[in-house]
């Protein structure tokens, strides 16, 4: 791995042990085994650092697990194919909590930051993106545009439901039989 890669590394190994208000850039260099001055050069400043950090984590960790629950519904009716995604969802959650932790608490540091803003905005249309190519892959029945429907409505649940998860348990979240008959009947009135 090159230093810029040793940074993301090591910023998310500092964070899990220490929390995103308690890691500090030189925990990050330290964590990386690189000088100090590599995240400036590298990412400009900590902040940058850490919000490229998790966004990779959380976007690698839970993308690839959306991307194995859109998979095992191949084939089936949308409406069914959806519900088994949702509820695969809570799984995922537990396998991420200790990143989603990390993610909720840097969310505020984010929102305060226009250069995190700019990147995060930066990068959610790949994860868009992503999602209607594995749609499209799995029911190619789908139109371009119905995959991306599909994929912004099914990445602004999952990033919903990982909050709701978060600060509740898991027998309060929507099950995806009933978002399904919800959807239906908005279709139907």
């Amino acid at each position: 791995m090159g230093n810029r890669e040793d940074l993301l590394a090591g910023a998310r190994k500092a964070i899990m042990e220490r929390g995103v208000a308690k890691t500090t850039a030189r925990d990050i260099a330290a964590a990386a085994g690189v000088s100090l001055a590599a995240i400036g050069y590298h990412f400009g400043s900590k902040d940058r650092l850490i919000t490229e950090a998790l966004a990779e984590a959380l976007g690698t960790g839970i993308g690839d697990a959306m991307d194995a629950l859109i998979r095992a519904t191949a084939g089936r009716p949308l409406p069914e194919a959806f519900a088994a995604m949702v509820d695969g969802l809570p799984a995922v959650f537990t396998d991420q909590r200790e990143a989603m932790l990390a993610s909720l608490e840097n969310l505020l540091r984010v929102s305060r930051s226009a250069e995190s803003r700019s990147f995060m905005t930066d990068a959610m249309p790949q994860a868009h993106r992503d999602i209607a190519r594995t749609l499209i892959e799995t029911h190619p029945q789908l139109t371009a545009e119905e995959a991306d429907g599909l994929a912004a409505l099914y990445f602004s649940l999952a990033q919903g439901l990982s909050v709701l998860w978060m600060i509740s348990d898991e027998q309060t979240l929507p099950t995806g039989t009933h978002l399904v008959a919800a959807m239906s009947a908005l279709r139907e009135r």
